[in-house]
Protein backbone atom coordinates (compact mmCIF):
# COMPACT_ATOMS: atom_id res chain seq x y z
CA UNK A 1 0.00 0.00 0.00
CA UNK A 2 1.00 3.63 -0.38
CA UNK A 3 1.54 5.67 2.86
CA UNK A 4 -1.52 7.75 2.25
CA UNK A 5 -3.59 4.31 1.80
CA UNK A 6 -1.56 3.08 5.39
CA UNK A 7 -2.73 6.80 6.55
CA UNK A 8 -6.39 7.02 5.81
CA UNK A 9 -6.97 3.63 6.70
CA UNK A 10 -5.77 3.84 9.74
CA UNK A 11 -7.54 6.86 10.19
CA UNK A 12 -11.01 5.33 9.31
CA UNK A 13 -10.24 2.62 11.52
CA UNK A 14 -9.80 4.89 14.55
CA UNK A 15 -13.52 6.45 13.48
CA UNK A 16 -15.39 2.72 12.89
CA UNK A 17 -18.56 3.56 15.80
CA UNK A 18 -18.51 7.53 14.98
CA UNK A 19 -18.52 7.11 11.64
CA UNK A 20 -21.07 4.20 11.30
CA UNK A 21 -23.80 6.27 14.02
CA UNK A 22 -23.24 9.11 11.61
CA UNK A 23 -23.91 7.40 8.09
CA UNK A 24 -26.46 4.63 9.62
CA UNK A 25 -29.86 4.18 7.34
CA UNK A 26 -31.25 6.75 9.72
CA UNK A 27 -29.52 9.14 8.12
CA UNK A 28 -29.54 7.77 4.39
CA UNK A 29 -33.30 8.61 5.10
CA UNK A 30 -32.73 12.54 5.42
CA UNK A 31 -30.51 12.42 1.84
CA UNK A 32 -32.85 12.81 -0.61
CA UNK A 33 -30.40 13.46 -3.55
CA UNK A 34 -27.98 10.43 -2.50
CA UNK A 35 -31.14 8.25 -2.35
CA UNK A 36 -32.57 9.34 -6.10
CA UNK A 37 -29.06 8.94 -7.81
CA UNK A 38 -28.44 5.71 -5.74
CA UNK A 39 -31.65 4.47 -6.44
CA UNK A 40 -31.77 5.35 -9.98
CA UNK A 41 -28.31 3.47 -9.97
CA UNK A 42 -30.07 0.42 -9.09
CA UNK A 43 -33.34 0.65 -10.80
CA UNK A 44 -30.87 0.84 -14.25
CA UNK A 45 -28.97 -2.28 -12.73
CA UNK A 46 -31.78 -4.20 -11.88
CA UNK A 47 -33.08 -3.72 -15.53
CA UNK A 48 -30.01 -5.12 -17.24
CA UNK A 49 -28.82 -8.70 -17.31
CA UNK A 50 -26.23 -8.65 -14.57
CA UNK A 51 -27.76 -6.97 -11.64
CA UNK A 52 -24.02 -8.06 -9.40
CA UNK A 53 -22.97 -4.49 -7.59
CA UNK A 54 -19.59 -3.86 -6.21
CA UNK A 55 -20.02 -0.75 -3.52
CA UNK A 56 -16.07 0.55 -3.25
CA UNK A 57 -15.26 2.09 -0.04
CA UNK A 58 -18.27 0.47 1.62
CA UNK A 59 -17.35 1.96 5.13
CA UNK A 60 -20.40 0.70 7.66
CA UNK A 61 -22.16 -0.96 4.80
CA UNK A 62 -25.70 1.10 4.98
CA UNK A 63 -25.47 1.85 0.74
CA UNK A 64 -24.62 -1.97 0.18
CA UNK A 65 -27.63 -2.40 2.59
CA UNK A 66 -29.54 0.67 0.34
CA UNK A 67 -28.45 -1.19 -2.95
CA UNK A 68 -29.58 -5.23 -2.04
CA UNK A 69 -32.84 -3.63 -0.41
CA UNK A 70 -33.27 -2.23 -3.94
CA UNK A 71 -33.18 -5.69 -5.63
CA UNK A 72 -29.57 -5.97 -6.42
CA UNK A 73 -26.53 -8.28 -6.16
CA UNK A 74 -24.39 -5.86 -3.62
CA UNK A 75 -21.79 -6.43 -2.01
CA UNK A 76 -18.90 -3.94 -0.23
CA UNK A 77 -15.22 -3.92 -0.44
CA UNK A 78 -13.30 -1.44 1.56
CA UNK A 79 -9.57 -0.89 2.60
CA UNK A 80 -10.44 -0.20 6.48
CA UNK A 81 -10.67 -3.90 8.01
CA UNK A 82 -12.04 -1.88 10.87
CA UNK A 83 -15.18 -0.91 8.38
CA UNK A 84 -15.38 -4.33 7.10
CA UNK A 85 -16.18 -5.78 10.63
CA UNK A 86 -18.69 -3.06 11.58
CA UNK A 87 -20.56 -3.71 8.12
CA UNK A 88 -20.29 -7.87 8.55
CA UNK A 89 -22.21 -7.33 11.90
CA UNK A 90 -24.41 -4.98 11.16
CA UNK A 91 -25.31 -6.90 7.68
CA UNK A 92 -24.70 -10.42 8.64
CA UNK A 93 -26.96 -11.44 5.39
CA UNK A 94 -24.52 -9.13 2.98
CA UNK A 95 -21.36 -9.94 1.88
CA UNK A 96 -17.91 -7.49 3.11
CA UNK A 97 -14.02 -7.68 2.01
CA UNK A 98 -11.61 -5.69 2.85
CA UNK A 99 -9.51 -4.44 -0.94
CA UNK A 100 -7.77 -1.84 -2.36
CA UNK A 101 -9.65 -0.24 -4.82
CA UNK A 102 -6.36 0.01 -7.66
CA UNK A 103 -6.50 -3.74 -7.56
CA UNK A 104 -9.98 -5.18 -7.26
CA UNK A 105 -11.00 -8.62 -6.52
CA UNK A 106 -13.68 -9.32 -9.55
CA UNK A 107 -12.80 -10.93 -12.66
CA UNK A 108 -12.49 -8.96 -16.00
CA UNK A 109 -16.65 -7.74 -17.02
CA UNK A 110 -17.70 -9.51 -13.74
CA UNK A 111 -20.07 -6.67 -12.68
CA UNK A 112 -23.02 -4.91 -14.01
CA UNK A 113 -22.61 -2.08 -11.41
CA UNK A 114 -20.09 -0.08 -9.65
CA UNK A 115 -20.73 2.45 -6.71
CA UNK A 116 -17.82 4.95 -5.44
CA UNK A 117 -19.74 7.16 -2.58
CA UNK A 118 -17.33 9.45 -1.61
CA UNK A 119 -14.75 7.10 -1.19
CA UNK A 120 -12.47 8.33 -4.23
CA UNK A 121 -11.78 11.80 -2.50
CA UNK A 122 -8.94 10.75 -0.13
CA UNK A 123 -7.40 9.52 -3.56
CA UNK A 124 -4.01 11.90 -5.08
CA UNK A 125 -5.72 13.24 -7.96
CA UNK A 126 -2.64 11.89 -9.97
CA UNK A 127 -3.86 8.13 -8.96
CA UNK A 128 -7.64 9.14 -9.59
CA UNK A 129 -7.38 7.76 -13.43
CA UNK A 130 -6.06 3.97 -12.82
CA UNK A 131 -8.96 3.45 -10.25
CA UNK A 132 -11.32 4.40 -12.57
CA UNK A 133 -9.87 2.60 -15.05
CA UNK A 134 -10.09 -0.59 -12.32
CA UNK A 135 -14.05 0.07 -12.43
CA UNK A 136 -13.77 0.05 -15.83
CA UNK A 137 -12.24 -3.57 -16.17
CA UNK A 138 -14.78 -5.20 -13.96
CA UNK A 139 -17.77 -4.00 -15.54
CA UNK A 140 -19.28 -5.93 -17.93
CA UNK A 141 -20.03 -3.96 -21.58
CA UNK A 142 -22.65 -1.52 -20.69
CA UNK A 143 -22.39 -1.96 -16.90
CA UNK A 144 -22.87 1.39 -14.79
CA UNK A 145 -20.35 3.27 -12.17
CA UNK A 146 -21.98 5.66 -10.05
CA UNK A 147 -19.31 8.15 -8.77
CA UNK A 148 -19.98 10.86 -5.27
CA UNK A 149 -17.59 13.41 -4.33
CA UNK A 150 -17.04 16.84 -3.23
CA UNK A 151 -17.67 19.47 -5.64
CA UNK A 152 -15.98 22.82 -7.04
CA UNK A 153 -18.54 25.35 -8.38
CA UNK A 154 -15.47 27.25 -10.51
CA UNK A 155 -11.79 26.25 -11.06
CA UNK A 156 -10.14 23.37 -13.09
CA UNK A 157 -8.05 21.94 -10.95
CA UNK A 158 -8.66 19.55 -7.96
CA UNK A 159 -8.34 21.12 -4.77
CA UNK A 160 -7.07 19.90 -1.73
CA UNK A 161 -8.49 20.08 1.69
CA UNK A 162 -8.52 18.75 5.33
CA UNK A 163 -11.34 16.48 5.66
CA UNK A 164 -12.39 15.73 9.05
CA UNK A 165 -11.60 11.91 8.39
CA UNK A 166 -8.08 12.10 6.53
CA UNK A 167 -6.42 14.90 3.53
CA UNK A 168 -8.98 14.94 1.04
CA UNK A 169 -9.81 16.96 -2.75
CA UNK A 170 -12.67 18.00 -4.33
CA UNK A 171 -13.14 18.57 -8.37
CA UNK A 172 -14.41 20.26 -10.85
CA UNK A 173 -17.36 18.23 -11.76
CA UNK A 174 -16.28 18.32 -15.45
CA UNK A 175 -12.67 17.75 -14.47
CA UNK A 176 -13.67 14.29 -12.94
CA UNK A 177 -16.37 13.76 -15.64
CA UNK A 178 -13.36 13.83 -18.30
CA UNK A 179 -11.41 11.31 -15.96
CA UNK A 180 -14.49 8.72 -16.08
CA UNK A 181 -14.62 9.36 -20.18
CA UNK A 182 -10.59 8.76 -20.31
CA UNK A 183 -11.09 5.51 -18.70
CA UNK A 184 -13.85 4.35 -20.71
CA UNK A 185 -16.86 4.95 -18.40
CA UNK A 186 -18.71 7.33 -20.33
CA UNK A 187 -20.89 9.86 -18.30
CA UNK A 188 -24.49 10.42 -19.46
CA UNK A 189 -26.28 11.76 -15.94
CA UNK A 190 -25.34 14.39 -13.15
CA UNK A 191 -26.62 16.20 -10.60
CA UNK A 192 -25.31 18.48 -8.52
CA UNK A 193 -26.19 19.97 -4.96
CA UNK A 194 -25.06 22.61 -2.55
CA UNK A 195 -25.70 20.98 0.80
CA UNK A 196 -25.27 24.55 2.55
CA UNK A 197 -22.37 23.01 4.71
CA UNK A 198 -19.80 25.14 6.48
CA UNK A 199 -17.26 23.16 4.01
CA UNK A 200 -19.00 25.65 0.72
CA UNK A 201 -18.18 22.58 -1.38
CA UNK A 202 -21.02 20.75 -3.73
CA UNK A 203 -21.72 17.63 -3.79
CA UNK A 204 -21.79 15.82 -7.00
CA UNK A 205 -22.72 12.37 -8.70
CA UNK A 206 -21.71 11.19 -11.59
CA UNK A 207 -23.66 8.05 -13.15
CA UNK A 208 -21.40 7.10 -16.20
CA UNK A 209 -21.78 3.40 -18.74
CA UNK A 210 -18.93 1.46 -19.93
Amino acid sequence: MTEHQTETRAAYDGVVELYASLFADRRLAAMPFTRAMAGTFAELVRGAPNPRVADLGCGPGHLTAFLADQGVDAFGLDLSPGMVECARKSYPALRFDEARMEALPVEDGALGGVLAHYSLIHTPPEEVPALLAEQARVLAPGGLSLVSFFALEDGAEPVRFDHKVAPAYCWPVDRFAELLAGAGLEPFARLVQDPGSERGYLDAHLLARR
